[in-house]
């Protein structure tokens, strides 16, 4: 017969051996089987602020990682010699028109000297009219660009965003075309996970991800968005003669690569600061139940 203490002893063993086993197939289930990764990023789009006209610059009302909503400005191109230009532009049209009003009353005058005005000379008012004409509008077209160039002097946040990489300050020349500060669009964050190719078999678009960023402890929400059709090969690039570039490897070494997958953050606690390039730990498919569920869990998000 057995006594008390083989019975708990015999009990602890049995239930240390059941916790084993329940812990061996989670941790199967949870590292070899389910889709999940460690290697995941946060990613963002960013717009680079260039302006489109040269000048020095006279206001820079914002400041670096300074949130901006979208129309608001950026920084002011000193606009006096746009104006001027205006001016120009405007006295060129008016001389243009004046013109072309002259051109046409010549041309209706030779109209009604029939017989006395030849067809030549008719032809050549004619074509001095419908040049002036071309001058007028040649005149439109360079006040609208003098006026687009006035309001190209003011540069606006075209998102919602955050101001980075900030290298202006007033009294700086800007050239047409070079970036000197740009948006991280605050509405666009997204996550890439990048999933082995074996378990990419259990991801499809639409489905549950939770995220875990390294930094905090809250789990984000999201859903699969889009799965990558292409990754890079080295063994397809090519030397100087065109021929494939093919490194050896082992045999019976075989690592899976790595596919990323675009996931989407469904839900960002004001508390949580997100900056791109933070890593994340992301896990594809509804949550298991129950304790299991519970226990997998915990393994990705401490392990």
């Amino acid at each position: 017969m057995f006594s008390l203490s083989n019975i708990i002893r015999i009990s602890l063993t049995l239930i240390v051996v059941i916790i084993a086993i329940i812990l061996g197939v989670t941790l199967w289930d949870t590292y070899m089987i389910a889709p999940w990764t460690r290697d995941g990023r946060v990613r963002v789009y960013v717009v680079k602020i260039a302006p489109e006209v040269a000048g020095t610059v006279v206001q820079v009302p914002v400041k670096d990682n300074q949130y901006v909503r979208k129309g608001e400005p950026l920084f002011i191109i000193d606009p006096a010699r746009f104006r001027i230009a205006i001016q120009q532009a405007q006295a060129s049209l008016e001389n243009a028109e004046a013109n072309l009003t002259l051109q046409r009353r010549n041309a209706m005058r030779r109209k009604g000297l029939e017989g006395i005005v030849s067809t030549e000379e008719k032809e050549d008012f004619n074509t001095k009219v419908a040049t002036a004409q071309a001058s007028v509008d040649s005149a439109k077209a360079s006040l609208d660009e003098a006026k687009l160039n006035l309001q190209r002097s003011i540069l606006y946040s075209p998102v919602n965003g955050y101001i980075t990489n900030l290298n202006l300050r007033v009294g700086d020349y800007v050239s047409t075309g070079q970036s000197y500060l740009s948006v991280v669009d605050a509405d666009s964050f997204w996550v890439y996970g990048y999933f082995e190719e074996t378990k990419m078999w259990g991801i499809h678009v639409g489905d549950v991800a939770r995220i875990k960023l390294m930094g905090y402890k809250q789990i984000l929400p999201g859903h699969v968005v889009s799965i990558a059709r292409g990754i890079n090969d080295a063994n397809a690039d090519t030397d100087a003669f065109g021929l494939q570039n093919v490194n050896p490897i082992f045999t019976w070494v075989r690592l899976a690569q790595r596919i990323p997958v675009r996931i989407h953050i469904d839900h960002v606690p004001d508390t949580m600061h997100l900056s791109a390039g933070m890593t994340a730990t992301v896990s594809i498919g509804p949550e298991t139940k129950g304790r299991r569920g519970i226990l997998a869990s915990w393994l990705q998000n401490h392990l």
